[in-house]
């Protein structure tokens, strides 16, 4: 069993040394753009392997993701996966009648459509024919629809699928606290008026016990992930000043890329009763060092360095992808944008390393396909809070870290370079649907190797947990 992170440990000293130097060039990256576009080199040799089929991506969109409590507040979580899966078929031309499965992701469940892969699929006019099931696994859910459809097409079990998911923060299911459901079921075994009096007194007598909010802590640690994240961010010397100078990063990338039009997934949602169609994202929002340095921590009171400013926020928002094998997508006639390579899921401690997935899980996936960082074009990490990516990229720069917990006795991997990371924005600023990011992660790699970043990216994603995800997209040829 892992041990708990040592805060006394060489860890601290080797995480600060690598955020002054990590932080001074995200500073730089503020005022200035990413690394320049470049071809993918034809001289690279493909990830293709011969025993397995090329899976590719054909095109990925969602819904600009809201804040939650604004614009879709009045929808269902139905409506928005519903809208990513229409506006999927009609930006590819598809014939929905050639899908053969479709997978989609969600973590709060709405009651009323418990398998809303099946329910949105149907109201978006998909055959009744086609099979839909929907999935859960945290912050990664998404990307897990992604790799069940994957399995599905490498074995032949599918030519075509979607993979999808959503999330919808703004109407999440509240209960009656337990006394209360009790008392109510066992309402119906009352017959008599007086029995049904007696069971109607306790009811309203166990209301003064409350409602159950959905889970925000880990079942297992009972620690809440932003409490989590504080303690990762003090085990790795991680400053409040470091976090926001990367959450501002974040925003103003966002916002850059809005602006240049490359956030070209979107697909813009006329919702009822809203004057203006909804087509961005309104959580970016660049601010001030100044103003974000103002804001009072978050969950370790007083003294934590975690705020509202640099942890992701609750998003309502669904996306969905088409994915399929390239001999398919010759004979349909449809052009792919990337290659699904390989993939990997990791999980560890949930407790002191709850969020470091991303640092797990990319060493070895480039190592199983005979890669190093340097291979790695575009980098698309899920930001969950700021200093959450900022501990991953410290775990794989620590020399400590790699021999204590990764068992790695050659050392530190090494951190991707900032100037490749997240090039676009991430979910700090663009938003965070839980059940939804995956496939924003895995399209948005796609479009930038498409805008010239090169021929390879990596996607890497944490969830709860102690969960992780990492993908490889490769370029497919233009």
């Amino acid at each position: 069993m892992l041990r708990s992170l040592n805060l006394n440990a060489p860890i601290a000293s080797s995480g600060r040394f690598l955020l002054q130097q990590q932080h001074r060039q995200s500073v730089r990256l503020l005022s200035a753009a990413p690394a320049a576009a470049k071809p993918a080199d034809s001289k690279r040799r493909s990830l293709a392997k011969p025993d397995r089929p090329n899976i590719v991506l054909v095109e990925g969109v969602r819904t600009p993701f809201l804040q939650s409590g604004t614009d879709y507040k009045r929808l269902m979580p139905h409506d928005l996966a519903r809208h990513s899966l229409l506006t999927l078929a009609n930006r590819t031309k598809l014939d929905k009648s050639i899908v053969d499965y479709i997978v989609m992701g969600t973590v709060i469940q709405e009651v009323k459509t418990s398998n809303i892969a099946r329910e949105a699929a149907l109201g978006a006019g998909y055959s009744d024919r086609i099979p839909a099931h929907t999935v859960t696994q945290a912050c990664i859910s998404s990307n897990q629809a992604i790799t069940t459809c994957m399995g599905l097409l490498a074995t032949g079990a599918a030519q075509v699928c979607i993979a999808g998911g959503v999330e919808f923060m703004s109407d999440v299911p509240i209960r009656l606290n337990r006394n209360t459901r009790s008392h109510l079921l066992s309402m119906r075994k009352a017959k008599s008026l007086p029995d049904q009096l007696s069971v109607g007194g306790r009811i309203l007598g166990s209301l003064t016990g409350g409602v159950e909010l959905p889970a925000v802590a880990e079942f297992s640690t009972n620690e809440t992930m932003g409490h989590s994240a504080d303690r990762l961010c003090a085990a790795f010397g991680i400053s409040r000043r470091a976090q926001d100078e990367f959450a501002l990063r974040s925003h103003t990338l966002a916002a850059q890329a809005a602006k240049d039009g490359l956030l070209t997934e979107i697909e813009p949602f006329k919702v009822p009763g809203v004057a203006n169609t909804v087509s961005r994202d309104n959580g970016v929002r660049p601010s001030s060092m100044e103003a974000m340095s103002k804001l009072k921590p978050a969950f370790v009171k007083p003294h934590g360095t975690i705020t509202a400013a640099n942890a992701s926020f609750l998003t309502d928002g669904a996306s969905a992808c088409l994915l399929t094998t390239e001999e398919t997508a010759k004979r349909l006639g449809l052009k792919p944008k990337a290659y699904l390579r390989d993939f990997m899921y990791v999980s560890q401690d949930p407790k002191d390393q709850l969020l470091l997935g991303p640092a797990y899980a990319t060493p070895r996936i480039l190592e199983r396909n005979g890669l190093s960082l340097a291979d790695i074009d575009a980098f698309e990490y899920h930001e969950a809070f700021a200093g959450q990516i900022l501990a991953n990229l410290a775990a794989l720069d620590s020399d400590y870290f790699a021999k204590q917990y990764m068992g790695r006795q050659a050392g530190k991997y090494g951190a991707p370079p900032m100037d490749k990371l997240n090039c676009w924005g991430g979910s700090l600023s663009i938003g965070h649907p839980f059940g939804a990011t995956g496939v924003r992660l895995v399209t948005c790699a796609a479009n930038r190797l498409l805008k010239g970043s090169g021929q390879l990216a990596l996607v890497a994603a944490c969830a709860a947990g102690g969960q992780g995800h990492a993908m490889l997209v490769e370029a497919y040829p233009q």
